[in-house]
């Protein structure tokens, strides 16, 4: 009689299937982390959806009782037998400082991210970081005093070489006082933002592929041609970001712009006049002392100013989205 054999497999049977869902295996730890992520997401939206609606509803109760026009009077009385109030002020002063903050600080910190990042030797360059982001530590209110203490002191020099030479533009016009403007408020945010600039500027160009950089040297490309050609396109999404990341905090500032400026209801041709304000800075110098009316009126320009926020990175996102195809990162 003639017995058949069957091989024995080496192969050791497969562990039984998971559960699985459209044909993919779905593990326990797949499904919580699922959970927690999307939980997280729909929190988000929710928190954001909970602030617009608290801000919308106070600032309708704001809007409907202000007896003048909400976004061009220049005048703040909210707790008036008549509430008058406008955001004209504040909407200059918070834009025209952040102008100056970002015009003075966004070239430094990109300088200063590429010293580091391709030619400070390593020695200093990790010394030197360590410095930078240590100033993006320093609290808002130090910052502040440090301001009025010693930069509104020093910034008469200055002024009075601005007014000297610039002063025909009408720009730069200046008298006698102290140096309490929004020029001031500017250099003051443009030294708080530059270590949140720099940081992330610096981060990103040290993620340069260096084939490109090789490459452009095998071409004969000098230092500066490399990074003008390979380290700038790259980095350019970004420069803008981290930009973006400055500008938030450039127009939400409060103590050290409270600190520092001389504030009224006034707007003035020269950026070297005291005076001028903003939204954060006039909410916190008139929140305690206002009524429910007033507390409303603040609210509205808390929201013009977290609509403005919106719309500067809604514009960064768009800036980014059509540089893409330059920035290198698809390479």
């Amino acid at each position: 009689m003639d017995y058949s054999t069957t091989p024995l497999s080496d192969t050791p049977p497969p562990p039984p299937a998971a559960a699985s869902v459209s044909g993919r295996t779905v593990r326990p730890g797949d499904r919580i982390f699922l959970g927690l992520s999307r939980g997280s997401g729909i929190a988000l939206l929710v928190i954001m959806a909970a602030i617009a609606a608290f801000l919308t509803y106070r600032s309708v109760l704001a809007i409907s009782g202000d007896k003048s026009n909400f976004f061009t009077t220049l005048d703040w009385n909210a707790t008036g037998t008549e509430p008058k109030f406008g955001i004209a002020v504040l909407a200059f002063g918070t834009v025209v400082s952040s102008v100056i903050a970002m015009a003075i600080a966004v070239p430094v910190a990109v300088g200063i991210a590429l010293f580091i990042s391709h030619y400070a030797p390593r020695k200093l360059a990790s010394p030197l970081g360590y410095v930078i982001d240590l100033l993006a530590a320093v609290p808002s209110i130090v910052y502040g005093l440090w301001g009025a203490l010693f930069l509104v002191p020093h910034l008469s020099g200055l002024y009075g070489w601005l007014n000297d030479y610039l002063g025909w533009t009408g720009i730069f016009s200046y008298g006698n006082g102290a140096a309490r403007s929004l020029f001031t408020v500017g250099i003051l945010l443009a030294i708080m933002i530059l270590p949140i600039v720099t940081s992330v500027s610096r981060e990103v160009f040290l993620q340069v592929p260096r084939m490109h950089e090789e490459a452009a040297l095998a071409l004969g490309a000098t230092r500066w041609e490399v990074i003008r050609m390979s380290v700038l396109p790259f980095g350019r999404s970004g420069v803008i970001s981290a930009s973006m990341l400055g500008l938030g905090r450039a127009l939400g500032e409060t103590m050290a712009v409270a600190t520092v400026l001389s504030p009224s209801f006034l707007i003035s041709a020269s950026l070297l006049d005291p005076g001028g304000g903003t939204f954060a800075q006039n909410i916190a110098s008139k929140f305690s002392e206002a009524d429910t009316f007033g507390q409303d009126a603040l609210i509205a320009s808390g929201l013009v100013l977290f609509v403005i926020t919106l719309l500067v990175n809604g514009a960064a996102r768009l800036i980014i989205a059509r540089r893409k195809e330059y920035s290198g990162a698809s390479s």
